[in-house]
């Protein structure tokens, strides 16, 4: 039987009353600067190096498969003395691996960092092996760091003859503190004059918000807006003795963030998120599901025994169209809050999947003022 649902049938007639035209001052939450901002230069970076995990169970490349790693083991044993030249080397226990890291700012010499190990050939388990010294570079080409240690995985596998069982993913794993800092960024922070602050999600009245709460601070201006993304801190106004004691101080004051209004919306669960700044015009809607069914019931006709003939499928078919009684036209009034948007929707009395779809319809009629996202 197949079975079609046209939900959503809705009527939209944008009323003729706009949207409250006063300016709305909410009472939002204040939030930390630190939390708002990324400041220049107080960055981690990305490391990544190729090596070998030792010690599985049988259960690593196959050499055949992945010939890399028959060449990475070779050059390894090489380098430790050993001669391998013109053998087959076709060990069971060996994965070739990628590793990457993070280098955190401000990371010296001989700190120790988590790393996260990754098969890239055809190894089943890195369940109980052991990660060989490996290099890690960043994209300047440099090393910044070695790692080494016991790999943990985070899954696990069982096989037989004929069956295999697997559960979450074996193949990848981490070594937490697995690597050791070898060579310290070139970035002089102590020395720097002027800084700059990125805010996470760029915002006019967010900056000048920021501007305002850092100047009032200092009693002097010490920060500046460049654009809705970026304000600038004069170090040497603020008198801190170092970079790092004016952001001590400038990353601990309150604002209160201004983000554009957004509706997001989830199909897959059904979810609905509104930002407390959405704004609804006053709209009338009707809602409804039409349903059709269409069954099919063959039916063989067969000839008599011994008799001449050939057998028949007759097709026979079962049609029916249901339409459910609609909410009728409901009147959504224009909202000048939040609570009085959800309290107008919530009105319709309908599913968050039928929510969904009248939201759209809403947006598409031009009465939701807000930024519309679906995932």
């Amino acid at each position: 039987m197949r079975c079609r649902s046209l939900a959503g049938l809705l009527a939209l007639w944008l009323a003729a009353t706009p949207v409250c035209a006063g300016v709305f001052d909410g009472t939002g939450a204040t939030v930390r600067i630190k939390d708002l901002v990324e400041f220049d230069g107080v960055r981690g970076n990305d490391l990544v190096g190729y090596g070998l995990v030792v010690g599985l169970n049988g259960s690593g490349d196959g050499i055949r498969n992945a010939p890399f790693t028959e060449e990475i083991l070779s050059n390894m044993l090489e380098r430790l003395g050993v001669n391998v030249a013109g053998e087959q080397v076709r060990p069971k226990n060996v994965a070739a691996v990628f590793v990457t890291a993070e280098l955190p700012p401000f990371a010296r010499a001989g700190a120790r960092i988590d790393v996260t190990v990754s098969a890239i050939g055809d190894a089943k388990s890195l369940l109980g092996g052991t990660l060989v010294m490996t290099p890690l570079n960043a994209a300047d080409g440099q090393i910044y760091a070695v790692a080494q240690g016991t790999v943990i995985a985070g899954g696990a596998s069982a096989e037989g003859e004929a069956a295999r069982v697997v559960q979450g993913v074996p193949t990848s794993g981490s070594v937490p503190a697995g690597a050791r800092v070898e060579r310290e960024l070139d970035f002089d922070f102590a020395g720097m004059t002027r800084l700059r602050m990125a805010l996470r999600t760029a915002d006019f009245t967010t900056a000048a918000r920021i501007e305002a709460a850092v100047n009032a601070a200092y009693g002097r201006p010490v920060a500046r807006m460049l654009d809705s993304g970026t304000v600038e801190i004069d170090i040497a106004a603020t008198g801190a003795r170092s970079p790092a004691h004016a952001l001590q101080q400038i990353e601990t004051l309150s604002v209160r963030p201004q983000r554009k209004a957004r509706v997001v919306v989830d199909q897959r669960s059904g979810t609905i998120v509104m930002g407390e700044d959405v704004r609804l015009s006053r709209v009338a809607v009707s809602q409804g599901n039409l349903t059709l069914r269409i069954s099919e019931t063959p039916l063989v006709a067969q000839p008599n025994p011994f008799a001449r003939g050939e057998t028949v499928v007759v097709p026979r078919t079962e049609a029916s169209l249901e339409e459910e009684p609609g909410t009728g036209l409901a009147e959504v009034a224009g909202g000048t809050s939040l609570s009085e948007v959800v309290a107008g929707l919530n009105a319709l009395g309908v599913s968050p999947r039928d929510m969904i779809d009248i939201l759209k319809s809403i947006k598409a009629a031009g009465a939701l003022h807000a930024e519309f996202v679906v995932r």
